[in-house]
């Protein structure tokens, strides 16, 4: 993707070095918080935002460390608090262009109803959730997105507890723009972001991130070069869905997602997106989510959904032109009786 060097809404032509701070960053060498950073620096010149309507606001975890190193407004705010935060400030000001950022542990588990309920009121916002399925700042227990088994210092004899699935949360909290991303692939991270603040209502990013300290290699499967095309599938609105260079593509028997080889299937067998289908994309979500149970182990990305939803910054305005009225028509009532009660007087 091209990088758009449009006028800030000032005149200005800003580059991606411009909304990087003096901060030293402090994240692990080898962090994937790294690419993150870097490909939201690098979008922002091409939304035409002012930097002073642009705010960072995340929570607690390593992540969170990111409105220090953006050349922004931001706040660093309290754990799982992030969300609260940013509708409050949407509520007040719907002109701000408001990034949340945030973890699994952050946002999944201490700040889970404040998610929830920040994706069902479809603020017009953009919350990137950092999924390295662990707790790095505090030097690696499990979290609420680590696998079954997932041995760490919390969980030595491995972890028994189902891990949550983001996407199933925010389809179910009726998000309205649902998509997954990787840190390893710059091009398509930068796609997703662009497309995600182009979304009019709350857009959640799940990004898959990898913590090369306490859980290295957590989504190799996805990464790796000799791996990755057989364990990744790129959702493509109104194309079937094919991956492992179409060899291999998902069929629905009744309500089941099916792999099969497409040596014995046409491309028109398979079955096609739909990104303005929920329900299919709550089946694809489950898919994914307990599929290495089944001995399969495919990730999907991109969008799973992306339909239209009033934002609550519009009800937002409805509701203060509204009160607005009503606070002048009480003032006026007010003038008219007090002026009454004076001529009454005379």
């Amino acid at each position: 993707m091209q990088t758009k060097n449009k006028s800030n809404g000032h005149g200005e032509n800003l580059v991606a070095k411009d909304f990087a701070t003096d901060q030293d960053v402090r994240w692990c060498p080898g962090c994937g918080d790294y690419s993150i950073l870097k490909q939201i620096q690098t979008i922002l010149p091409s939304i035409n935002v002012p930097r002073e309507n642009i705010v960072f606001i995340s929570g607690i975890g390593c992540s969170s460390r990111f409105p220090y190193y953006m050349n922004t407004y931001g706040m660093h705010s309290i754990h799982g608090r992030a969300g609260a935060i940013v509708s409050g400030l949407k509520s007040v000001n719907p002109d701000l262009d408001i990034w949340m950022i945030t973890g699994d542990g952050d946002s999944l588990s201490i700040g889970g109803n404040h998610l929830i309920h920040l994706l069902r009121r479809n603020f017009n916002v953009n919350i990137v959730l950092f999924n390295n399925q662990i707790y790095g700042l505090t030097k690696g227990q499990y979290s609420p997105t680590s696998p079954k088994g997932q041995v760490s210092k919390s969980t030595p004899f491995g972890s028994v507890d189902r891990p949550f699935n983001p996407i199933t949360l925010a389809l179910g909290s009726e998000g309205t723009f649902v998509a997954r991303a990787i840190d390893r692939n710059p091009i398509h991270l930068r796609e997703i972001l662009s497309a995600a603040h182009d979304h009019n209502g709350a857009s959640f990013i799940e990004i898959y991130q990898n913590c090369n300290v306490f859980n290295d290699g957590a989504f190799e499967e996805f990464t790796d070069k000799s791996l990755k095309d057989k364990n990744t599938l790129y959702l493509e609105n109104g194309r079937p869905l094919l991956f492992d260079n179409e060899s291999k593509g998902i069929v629905l028997d009744g309500f089941k997602p099916v792999i099969v080889d497409m040596d014995s299937y046409s491309p028109d067998d398979c079955w096609i997106h739909d990104d303005e289908d929920k329900i299919k994309a709550s089946i694809l979500a489950e898919f994914f989510d307990y599929t290495e149970e089944r001995g399969n182990y495919l990730v999907l990305l991109e969008y799973f959904i992306k339909i239209r939803g009033i934002p609550m910054s519009r009800y937002s305005r409805i509701r203060s032109t509204f009160i607005n009225l009503k606070e002048k028509l009480i003032w006026i009532h007010c003038s008219v009786v007090i002026t009454s009660g004076k001529l009454n007087k005379a």
